[in-house]
């Protein structure tokens, strides 16, 4: 939310007042819930939280794979996304396996 132009950049987006907007808008989304996530008790909170984050990273990945299509920064802004979703998943069943194996 602070520096917008760390995602502009990559992206190849101008970096007008309308694109900060918007990215801060995606910096405020995020920041509300990831910390939900932290927040949250294990279990059925969690796993909605968590569920938010993934459908929020890979909605991020489709739209701005389908915004940059043609562009250099296409696959990498798309995989970057993409991965970031996998990555809260994967935490996730590993939060779950370990809070099942501390029983």
């Amino acid at each position: 939310m602070v520096s917008p132009d760390l995602l502009l950049k990559p992206c190849g987006l101008a970096s007008t007042h309308d694109s900060r907007a918007l990215t801060r808008l995606v910096g405020a989304r995020d920041t509300a819930i990831g910390l939900a996530m932290v927040l949250a008790p294990a279990g059925a909170a969690r796993r909605a939280a968590v569920g938010a984050r993934v459908a929020s990273d890979w909605g991020d990945a489709a739209v701005l794979g389908a915004a940059l299509k043609g562009r250099p920064t296409q696959a990498k802004v798309l995989g970057f996304a993409a991965a970031w979703g996998a990555l809260c998943l994967a935490a996730l069943r590993y939060d779950e396996r370990s809070a099942a194996t501390r029983r």
